[in-house]
C-alpha cells in the first residue's frame, strides 16, 4: 500500500491511503489520524490500511479524491528521529580521492552516519529556501526506510522485521558550510537544513522482486531544469543494506517508531550513470579534468526525484522543487 499525508490537521498532517496509480486516494482517519499514530501501533493499524487500500483499488471506498500533489505535506511532516548513513563507497572513496585522501578501513565494516535534521520536513512540492547562493547549494537523491518501534541493540536479521515503509528524501546539503563545520570535529549543523520527502511512501512488499536483500534495485532517476542529471541504480554498490543502517543506528538505544533511516546519496561506480548530487558531479570532474566545472545549483533551478518500476510507472510520486532566496525574517 501508499501512505500519504496532506497539509491539513495540524502540524503531522492527516492521513491518507493513495491509489497505485498516485491518482486517487482516501482519508485514513478513521484508522489513524496522522502516519506517525499508524506506525506507534503498527501491528494493529497496519492491516486495517491494507483493507482500506483495497477497497480503494477495488472502487468500493467511500470518500474518495482526485490526488493533488500540491496539497500533499511529507508523509511524515515531522519525526522523532532521521539518521542518514553514506551506504554508496564509491561516492566516499572518490570524493577523498579528489583530495589525496584514503578511505579508512574501518568504512568498509563499519556504517558513516549522522544524526539529521528531523523537527520538520518539506513536502514534495514545497520550495528549498536557503539565504544564500554563496552556501553552496546542493541535493542528494536517496532512498530511505521507516521503522516502528526497534529495540535496542537488534541484530541486522531482526532489523530487518521493522523496516516498515520505503520512500525518497532529497537531503539538501549546504556544501560550502560542510567544510568549516566538520573541522571543528563536531559534525553538521548549519549545513544540514531542512530535506524534502517523496508524496508517498510504500510498504517494501509493493515494490516486488525490487526489494530484495534489504535494498531496493532500481535506478534513482535526477533532473534539474529538465535535463537529465543521474540515474544510477540504488541495488548495485550498496555498501550496508537498509537492515544493517537500521541495527547499527539501533545499537546503543532503542529507535522511537516513525524514525527515518537514509541510505546516503546513491552513487555506482560506473560514472556514466550519472550522479545524485553535485558534490559527486564536481568530483568526477576534478579527477578528470584537476578542477570542477559544474556550479552548485542556484536560485531559479528545479530539482525533480523519482524512481520508475520495470513498467515506467512513478512508486513514490516525483520530489519537485526549485530553489528559492529565503528573505531576511
Amino acid at each position: 500500500m501508499k501512505l500519504g499525508s496532506l497539509k491539513e490537521g495540524g502540524r503531522d498532517g492527516t492521513l491518507i491511503v493513495v491509489s497505485r496509480d498516485l491518482a486517487r486516494a482516501v482519508r485514513a482517519t478513521g484508522i489513524a489520524p496522522t502516519l506517525q499514530r499508524a506506525l506507534e501501533d503498527w501491528s494493529n493499524v497496519a492491516p486495517r490500511l491494507n483493507a482500506l487500500a483495497q477497497s480503494l483499488e477495488g472502487g468500493d471506498a467511500d470518500g474518495v479524491f482526485d490526488l493533488d500533489l500540491q496539497a500533499l505535506a511529507a508523509p511524515l511532516p515531522r519525526a522523532y528521529e532521521f539518521v542518514d548513513g553514506s551506504a554508496y563507497l564509491p561516492h566516499v572513496e572518490r570524493v577523498r580521492r579528489a583530495r589525496n585522501a584514503e578511505v579508512p578501513a574501518s568504512f568498509y565494516t563499519d556504517p558513516l552516519m549522522y544524526q539529521a535534521t528531523s523537527a520538520g520536513f518539506l513536502g514534495p512540492r514545497d520550495p528549498v529556501k536557503v539565504v544564500s547562493e554563496d552556501y553552496g547549494i546542493d541535493l542528494e537523491a536517496e532512498i530511505v526506510v521507516i521503522t516502528d518501534d526497534v529495540p535496542m541493540a537488534v541484530t541486522p536479521e531482526q532489523a530487518a522485521g521493522h523496516i516498515q515503509l520505503v520512500g525518497l528524501v532529497n537531503d539538501v546539503s549546504l556544501r560550502n558550510l560542510i567544510p568549516g563545520e566538520l573541522a571543528k570535529g563536531f559534525g553538521f549543523l548549519q549545513s544540514k537544513p531542512r530535506s524534502a520527502l517523496s508524496p508517498v511512501f510504500v510498504t517494501p512488499d509493493e515494490l516486488g522482486e525490487a526489494w530484495r536483500d534489504n535494498k531496493l534495485h532500481l535506478p534513482l532517476l535526477t533532473h534539474i531544469n529538465g535535463e537529465w542529471f543521474g540515474a544510477p541504480d540504488a541495488g548495485v554498490d550498496m555498501q550496508f543494506d537498509f537492515a544493517q543502517l537500521v541495527a547499527h543506528a539501533a545499537k546503543t538505544r532503542p529507535l522511537s517508531a516513525g524514525t527515518i533511516v537514509g541510505s546516503g546519496t546513491i552513487a555506482n561506480e560506473d560514472t556514466s550513470k550519472g550522479a545524485s548530487c553535485f558534490a559527486e558531479r564536481r568530483t568526477v570532474e576534478t579527477l578528470r579534468d584537476g578542477k570542477p566545472s559544474t556550479p552548485f545549483m542556484s536560485f531559479g533551478d528545479l530539482v525533480r526525484i523519482e524512481m520508475l518500476d520495470r513498467d515506467g510507472a512513478s512508486l513514490f510520486g516525483a520530489i519537485e522543487q526549485r530553489i528559492e532566496r529565503q528573505a531576511a525574517p
